[in-house]
């Protein structure tokens, strides 16, 4: 039985890429095919990080995870400082998992002339829903994104299915910059409860977990009444309203071409967001409309 494998942590860019380099050509040496994947994270990594890691493992010879808080997905300097760090913790999780490196690199490393350097926008669509409660974030996600691909020059790069919104613009980057890089996204994981896992569980008091399963039975809800968009949402709706602990901040039903909202008589395949404060924590979560797809149950 092949034991654990820590994975090395690098810190510095040229460093990553030498190993990385490496690393391919001694999986070409024993047959494979040399291919690089790449998960990208800000760390406190729960089992829907792992799942990505797991399937990253299955594409490619090579597994990189990135650990780096980034600095521009951030308006609000004090929710950066409040971030957790968890290195020691996540690199633990992830010696099973067969990763082959964890890139952390510090801020300056990332962004040597600071935030005022060259940065990727989102456009429209990254000022619509998350991007309206956190004014630039898809700037910066799409900006790190894009250096984390060329630095590692990774093949495939995985991302999770909660994060809709993300992924919709991270593939619309890829294919507008004629990036050669296959996106690959990862159904969401789900607690036995039903609730999206996320590092921001944590904050849950056990009540507010109790309270946090509404939207999750919103979805359910909209799937099961899903026959044009205003009855999906109707349903949501209502139970999402029929749970005092849970805030609303939006719910909506967009399409998947163009993540826009789509009329109240819209009855094609479509993709229901909903994001809502739960006690003092934010949650989101979504679900396919009208179409077959395994990352709702």
């Amino acid at each position: 039985m092949t034991e654990p494998r820590t994975p090395e942590v690098v810190g510095s860019i040229v460093d990553l890429r030498e190993r990385i380099a490496q690393a391919r050509a001694a999986a070409i040496a024993e047959g494979g095919a040399g291919r690089v994947s790449l998960v990208p994270t800000m760390g406190a990594l729960h089992e829907g990080h792992l799942s990505l890691v797991a399937r990253a493992g299955e594409l490619a010879d090579v597994v990189v995870v990135s650990i780096f808080v980034n600095p521009l997905q951030f308006g609000d300097p004090t929710d950066l400082d409040l971030y957790p760090r968890t290195l020691d913790t996540d690199v633990a999780k992830l010696t099973p998992a067969g990763v082959d490196f964890v890139f952390a690199p510090t801020a300056r490393e990332m962004y040597p002339n600071g935030a005022s350097g060259t940065t990727i926008t989102a456009g429209p669509v990254g000022s619509l829903l998350e991007g309206a409660s956190r004014p630039g974030h898809f700037d910066g996600v799409l900006t790190v994104v894009d250096k984390l691909i060329k630095i590692s020059g990774a093949d495939v790069v995985l991302f999770g299915q909660k994060d809709a919104q993300q992924v919709f613009l991270v593939q619309s980057m890829v294919t507008d910059l004629n990036t050669p890089v296959q996106i690959e996204v990862v159904p969401i994981v789900r607690a036995d409860n039903g609730l999206a896992l996320s590092s921001r569980n944590a904050r849950l008091s056990e009540a507010e977990q109790d309270g946090a399963l509404a939207l999750n039975a919103a979805l359910a809800a909209a799937s099961a009444h899903y026959g044009a968009a205003a009855d999906a949402l109707a349903a949501a709706r209502a139970v999402i309203e029929a749970q005092p602990l849970v805030k609303l901040d939006y719910l909506v039903v967009v399409h998947p071409e163009t993540f826009l909202p789509v009329d109240d008589d819209y009855r094609g395949p479509a993709r229901m967001l909903v994001a809502a404060l739960v006690g003092g924590t934010r949650l989101i979560d979504n679900t396919a409309l009208g179409t077959t797809d395994p990352d709702f149950s």
